[in-house]
């Protein structure tokens, strides 16, 4: 399969297998290039365009509804930004936050996109019985969330 082919999600498996490109490899899961923690930043701060958005849905097959929610864009202004074809700031970073914790998961998962989401979607004990992806709209339950993507990757199940 030639590379301009590749989905991302195959590329992110791709990464998986043979090594990452860096701590922001979660990227391609919206659909960017770049691994650059400068370029990443100042692509955020001019605000992520609005493909962006569709490719997070694609890739993680949630429903767009679900990815609305965990970035904290109501459904109008999610219109608006189509309309517009670029996202705030704010709600770029967001996005980046939903990017890494959906990488976090299909890490976790070996790159297996049902099992993750399923976990994801799941209300966890560890958790309180919260579904990550409701906990994961602020950056404190996003930080719980991946606490516990680590403690299960460490074999740690409390």
């Amino acid at each position: 399969m030639a590379p301009a082919t590749i989905s991302d999600l195959e590329r992110f498996r791709l990464f998986l297998r043979r090594g990452s490109p860096g701590p922001y490899a979660y990227v391609v899961l919206l659909g960017l290039r770049t691994f650059d923690a400068p370029q990443l930043l100042r692509s955020v701060r001019k605000g992520f365009v609005y493909r962006t958005f569709d490719r997070l849905v694609r890739n993680t097959s949630l429903p767009s509804d679900t990815i609305t929610a965990l970035i904290g864009v109501p459904r109008r202004t999610l219109t608006r930004r189509k309309r517009e074809g670029r996202f705030l700031p704010d709600e770029s970073d967001r996005l980046l936050r939903a990017s890494r914790l959906f990488g976090r998961a299909f890490a976790l998962f070996e790159g297996n996109r049902d099992a993750a989401t399923e976990w994801l979607t799941t209300a966890q004990p560890a958790l309180g019985g919260a579904r990550p992806t409701e906990l994961a709209n602020t950056d404190v339950g996003a930080r719980e969330v991946e606490t516990l993507i680590g403690r299960l990757e460490h074999g740690v199940f409390s």
